[in-house]
């Protein structure tokens, strides 16, 4: 066990962590040639195209320094604040961790908060100044940035270039040396940690875990300790590219489990698996529930295809533990389910995933964040759903969630940051200025205003340089409105959604202009109206499609005329009663992206 090192790989969005495990797994002739290419541990699609890392990836490598051979248990983890659950995962499960900062940026939010995490499950530091082959590195700003952050000594950074391979052995030399082996008693009863899960069509469940204590041997009698199932290992191994199969895996070490699990809801992140003959005490304390930060209803295109769809997302649940999801229906789109994620990119990942993964076709719903409402009973419920707030005579006050953003840019754009969380109802707290020409500042500003567009828009204010991390900090008071949409005076749920009041007049003329581009022309005039209770704030017309009935009547009397518009008048309005308006998904997706 001495021999083991467990670390994973942290830094902020596009610093290099995927290319920096690249040239690991080359150095250590983890894979042969033919195995190898750019970003080889992101193995999804979707990854490779938009060049970021979604699902944290375990890969062993062997290592051999001075006669003696070491196992290296390397866990590449995310960089987005989207998928920071991920990195929580990774962390729980390692004795270290390599900061990659890169010489280029220099620090940035998600460094810091990654770094926090770290620091809270006390695991060692090994800083790792990346890209120092290129141009315009900053090698010795961005090494007093490292050490003014972490106050290690100079000579503790280690430069090192994940597309050249240089510095790269000293990098693996320093895990060595430096990270601690893992503690645990391979005799004592076993104990071992999931902390992570795919589902195979072929061989049912395979579940990632890290043995704390004890050994398991292929073919025990195993127990998961806090759902109480019972199971064979039927074949356990450890992760190299490929599932690589062990006859024993003992304390300190990262493997998987294969025992015929079916049902996704009998596997849980974060679970204890033990021997059934000799189980262990109590589980290992395990990962805290995410809290998700939006929620979304999902609907299947076709209703027939409702119970595909709960299957398909349980399946994507079991690898994606920060999904939550509950059944919900909807008056306009049927039965769907509420989905509750961890921003805007969570979300556009779950959804293009489903339609890969599972050729499933989903309409997603407006984005709303979790409101606390008080009635005048006195009674406290959170509301997801705008169509689940009660009448406006009896809620007493509206609470919304708020957050702590950190924002670092350049000092240039500061201004322009500044205003922009303003206008978005935040409130400075403080500012630092890192360096002479890096500030970080802290606003207190409402989730809601966040979950949009805020993202895009401060990058491209400060042509992105500015790099953003947020955390939750608890509900305050707020003057909330509901918004609801109505099409020929019927609301359309799925439009609805819960607005600070003073933004709401602005909001619901955007949004009827944009409705009536996007909603089809029908034969009778359709009114696309917004409204806060009783109270139309906003409307607009799409105007009907019609025949020219009066083109045969050339000259002769006016009362002609007049007998065939009446007449099309009248059909015109028995249309209107029966007619419905069909709402095309791009209207509830402009939503998002109205500017």
């Amino acid at each position: 066990m001495k021999n083991i090192r467990n670390f994973c790989i942290i830094a902020h969005i596009d610093h290099g962590k995927s290319t920096l495990a690249d040239r690991m797994i080359e150095k250590t002739n983890t894979l042969s040639d033919r195995e190898l290419q750019n970003q080889v541990l992101d193995d999804m699609d979707l990854e490779r195209e938009k060049g970021i890392t979604i699902k944290s990836h375990a890969i062993q490598m062997e290592y051999a320094r001075g006669g003696q051979k070491y196992t290296l248990n390397l866990i590449d983890t995310p960089g987005h604040v989207d998928f920071s659950y991920e990195v929580s995962r990774a962390i729980a499960s390692c004795e270290g961790a390599l900061l990659v900062v890169d010489a280029t940026q220099g620090i940035q939010a998600q460094t810091i908060s990654n770094l926090y995490l770290a620091l809270e499950n006390d695991l060692e530091i090994i800083p790792v100044l990346n890209k120092i082959d290129v141009d315009s590195a900053m090698v010795d700003e961005v090494r007093d940035q490292i050490i003014d952050l972490i106050g290690c000594k100079p000579e503790e950074i280690l430069l090192a270039s994940g597309k050249t391979g240089q510095g790269v052995i000293e990098v693996l030399d320093a895990i060595v040396d430096r990270i601690p082996a893992p503690k645990g008693d391979e005799e004592a009863p076993l104990q071992a940690l999931i902390f992570d899960s795919v589902f195979n069509s072929f061989r049912g469940i395979i579940a990632y875990f890290r043995v704390m204590n004890g050994t398991l041997r292929k073919g025990d009698k195993v127990k998961f300790v806090n759902l109480g199932n019972e199971y064979t290992a039927d074949e356990i191994g450890v992760l190299k590219l490929k599932l690589s199969p062990r006859d024993e895996i003992k304390a300190g070490d990262v493997g998987y489990i294969i025992s015929g699990i079916k049902n996704s809801a009998d596997v849980k992140v974060g679970d204890t698996i033990t021997h059934v003959a000799r189980p262990c005490d109590k589980g290992i304390e395990g990962f805290e529930n995410v809290k998700p930060m939006l929620f979304a209803g999902v609907y299947p295109v076709d209703t027939s295809e409702y119970e595909d769809l709960r299957a398909s997302i349980e399946k994507l649940q079991l690898n994606d533990a920060s999904l939550t999801f509950e059944p919900e229906s909807s008056l306009a789109l049927g039965f769907g389910f509420r989905c509750g994620f961890l921003g805007l990119l969570h979300l556009d990942i779950v959804q293009e995933r489903l339609y890969r993964e599972f050729d499933m076709d989903v309409i997603t719903t407006v984005p709303n964040v979790s409101y606390r409402v008080t009635t005048t009973k006195g009674e406290v419920s959170e509301v997801h759903n705008p169509s689940g707030l009660p009448e406006p005579t009896l809620i007493q006050k509206i609470e919304e969630p708020y957050i702590m953003a950190q924002i670092i840019t350049k000092s240039d754009y500061l201004g322009s940051v500044i205003k922009l969380c303003i206008d978005r109802r935040g409130t400075l707290l403080n500012q630092t200025f890192l360096t002479q020409d890096r500030v970080e500042v802290n606003f207190e500003m409402p989730l809601s205003e966040i979950v949009f567009d805020f993202y895009d828009k401060l990058k491209s204010i400060s042509r992105g340089y500015a790099s953003f991390d947020y955390h939750a900090t608890g509900y305050k008071d707020s003057k909330l409105a509901k918004l609801d949409i109505l099409l020929n005076s019927e609301p359309v749920d799925a439009l609805s959604s819960l607005i600070y009041y003073d933004h709401a007049y602005d909001f619901s003329r955007r949004m009827c202009e944009k409705l009536k581009e996007l909603i089809p022309r029908q034969q009778f005039d359709v009114a696309i109206q917004a409204a806060i209770g009783s109270k139309i704030i906003a409307r607009e017309t799409v105007k009907a499609v019609r025949k020219d009935v009066t083109a045969k009547c050339y000259g002769g009397d006016i009362s002609r005329k007049r007998k065939l518009l009446e007449k099309q008048k009248k059909g015109k309005k028995r249309m209107r009663q029966s007619g419905n308006v069909e709402v095309p998904q791009q209207a509830f997706l402009a939503v998002l992206k109205m500017d």
